[in-house]
């Protein structure tokens, strides 16, 4: 297995940085494709995906990344973060030396790829999106509100499973694969966070209040876009309304699973999310999966 490389460097001012896995030259009879960057959510930086690196490493170099507001990387500043995000994002891709790039971005990830994908289509081979939170209801909100305020009166612990179960589905007459496992792992990397960054608490809250432009559609980009089929942040109806505006779209939903689809269906998401970017058929996976699933089909327009 290749050693990663980590890579510094800044926009307007901040640092930022990313982490490459290089393809693995080892891995025989394996459809090479271009560079995947992966972008998450605000806790998801460039440690948080063990399982592309495993299905990815064999096709393509696996770059992550602690953008600004993420990770180790400096806070945004005030006002509206979405040009900082994607001068950061392009800077990332033009270090690599990349004509193009495979983009994977999932929930407050999936506005930054997005947004890229929209500025810079011809660099983009391929696009993935998953969680895309184009609609968060006022309950949702109002969940959200309350973590909050429990962050802003020092209480860690509050905030942490208050956060945690907005972004879940709760309901015991909803199934969601090892959601248990999946709230827990939410709250400690909550807790993580906010004691081993100082400026963690500041990402936090921006990542729950932005309202991202999921806006002004899409085209010439192979696209696929995938939900949990309880996913209560933004339902898997409006998620596949927004897959409609990307010309020739396809749309998943995963049964079993809520905000967290990557994390309850880890191994599945990556898979596919390989086998989109290799050009190779969905199905071998979702045909392992329980019927619920909508295995692919193109978005309504």
């Amino acid at each position: 297995m290749p050693e990663e490389i980590i890579r510094s460097l800044t926009v307007d001012g901040l640092r930022y940085g990313y982490r490459l896995l290089p393809r693995d030259p080892a891995a025989d009879g394996a459809s090479v494709t271009e560079p995947v960057l992966v972008i998450g959510g605000a806790l998801q930086g460039m440690y948080g995906w063990p399982q592309m690196d495993d299905h990815l490493g064999p096709v393509a170099d696996v770059v992550t990344a602690d953008l600004p507001g993420m990770g180790s990387a400096d806070p945004l500043p005030p006002g509206p973060s979405a040009p900082v995000l994607r001068a950061a994002v392009t800077g990332i891709i033009d270090d690599l030396g990349a004509s193009r790039i495979n983009l994977f971005g999932f929930s407050y990830g999936a506005a930054i790829a997005f947004d890229w994908a929209q500025h810079a289509p011809g660099r983009v081979a391929r696009l993935v999106l998953g969680g895309v939170p184009t609609h968060v209801g006022r309950d949702r909100r109002s969940h959200w509100r309350r973590a909050t305020r429990a962050l802003a009166e020092g209480d860690m612990e509050g905030f942490a499973a208050l956060a945690a179960d907005a972004l879940m589905c709760l309901d015991p007459d909803r199934p969601v694969h090892r959601r248990e496992l999946a709230r827990r792992f939410v709250r400690r990397s909550f807790l993580h966070a906010l004691a081993h960054s100082e400026h963690a608490a500041d990402s936090l809250r921006r990542a729950l209040a932005d309202r991202p432009d999921f806006s002004g559609g899409l085209s010439g980009v192979p696209a696929l876009v995938f939900a949990g089929e309880h996913d209560t942040v933004t339902s898997p109806e409006r998620q596949r309304e927004f897959a409609g505006t990307i010309e020739g779209s396809r749309f998943l939903t995963l049964p079993e699973a809520d905000h967290w689809v990557v994390l309850e269906r880890s191994d599945e998401v990556a898979a596919l999310v390989t086998r989109f970017f290799t050009d190779r058929p969905l199905e071998p996976v979702t045909a392992r999966l329980p019927n619920q699933v909508r295995a692919g089909s193109p978005a309504p327009r």
